[in-house]
């Protein structure tokens, strides 16, 4: 109820906020007053319910039935509804910022800029914005070739083939096909081992497992490993580590495996999402626990997905951290916010001795755009 009501305000005020200052420079007068809160409040209206509907109705609806597709298409517009504005946000703002610093430099406007001039670039922007946004996100995930030079990798894993999926987030607007081409393209990297990196999920395994199971088609001589995200926790973390399972994929929660090649040692750990560190209880997020008992002097290699992880990761003596979460901000302008809020938040990073690597997300969560920030299936090669 709690995360309701910040939600219900947050985003009162962005839809406030930008209606406002859209409506001030509204050549109309009877566009203004009360105009300005039906608006406001029938959007904030359709941004909660598109959210909140899927997850009140899915136990009573049938899973591929026509109701389940009416709250997909209700859901999708929803967040669809929620990306325009916070482009459209964004953008009032930046011509708020140049309207300020135009008044301190001693004009009376943005000079050559009328407010219909504004209107229109401001609603060009944020159309340019959403369309490539969305033509991005369709056309799914790219791949990034990474290589990680590590000095005590031994010689008989040099050019070990690591390919990481993270932060797929299927669910409503996420489906089968998605899926399958997001294996096809990992398979076809012919990957040594596959690490997954959590929110891979969002909705119930009842929902869902259809949509999921073409990840029990992944393929990788050593191994494919899982770790849970925060949206696992929404929903059955329990019941979802048993479909992966199930699908012949191994789970690693606050633990580690040896991987073996040419007579020579790897250590490949896990650790639940950082988020159980608030919610207590027996599986606690923890680097230390995961690297117990592990061979002195082994290159250790931790899956968490989320990259604040890394300070007690370097602790525990981890060389590697493969990250999600972040989404690299997802779609402009937020990828060049997204560094106010996490100090390790895309690509290839230097904490101390050791690397971490943050994928930008192979699916996308939220609003379907992927503006400037394409999705990502990772091919890391590691090099002694």
């Amino acid at each position: 109820m709690i995360k309701l009501l910040i939600a219900t305000a947050l985003l009162s005020l962005m839809n406030c906020y930008t209606a406002l200052r859209i409506f001030s420079r509204w050549p109309l007068p009877r566009m203004q007053g009360s105009w300005v809160w039906i608006f406001c409040g029938c959007c904030v209206l359709f941004q909660l319910t598109g959210i909140i509907a899927p997850r009140v109705l899915s136990p009573v609806v049938a899973p591929h039935g026509y109701g389940a597709r009416l709250l997909s298409l209700l859901n999708g517009l929803s967040y669809l509804a929620l990306g325009v504005l916070s482009c459209l946000m964004m953008y009032v703002l930046f011509f708020d910022l140049l309207s300020l610093g135009s008044r301190l430099c001693g004009f009376s406007s943005i000079p050559f800029c009328s407010d219909r001039r504004i209107l229109f670039t401001l609603g060009g922007m944020t159309l340019g914005t959403v369309a490539l946004g969305l033509r991005q996100a369709a056309a799914g995930p790219v791949i990034r070739n990474v290589d990680i030079h590590l000095p005590n990798l031994p010689a008989a894993f040099d050019g070990f083939k690591i390919v990481q999926i993270s932060d797929l987030h299927v669910g409503p607007l996420i489906g089968r096909r998605y899926v399958e081409n997001v294996v096809r393209m990992a398979n076809g990297l012919q990957p040594d081992m596959i690490a997954l990196t959590g929110d891979f999920v969002d909705g119930t395994v009842a929902d869902l497992k259809d949509d999921v199971a073409s990840l029990g088609q992944l393929t990788a001589p050593h191994g494919i490993f899982y770790v849970t995200g925060n949206h696992e926790y929404y929903w059955d973390v329990a019941g979802w580590l048993a479909e992966f399972g199930r699908m012949g994929i191994e789970a690693l929660s606050n633990r580690h495996v040896m991987v073996s090649r040419g007579g020579a040692h790897l250590m490949v750990a896990g650790v639940t999402d950082l988020s159980t560190q608030r919610r207590g209880g027996d599986d606690v997020s923890d680097p230390q626990k995961a690297a117990k008992d592990s061979p002195p002097g082994v290159v250790k290699i931790l899956l968490a997905h989320q990259p604040a992880s890394y300070q007690k990761a370097s602790e525990a003596g981890f060389d590697l951290q493969l990250s999600g979460h972040t989404h690299s901000g997802q779609y402009f302008p937020f990828n060049l916010l997204i560094g106010l809020f996490h100090r390790y938040y895309r690509g290839l990073n230097r904490h101390g001795n050791m690397y971490i690597y943050v994928s930008s997300g192979t699916g996308f969560w939220g609003p379907p755009l992927r503006t400037g920030v394409p999705s990502e299936i990772t091919l890391l090669t590691l090099r002694a």
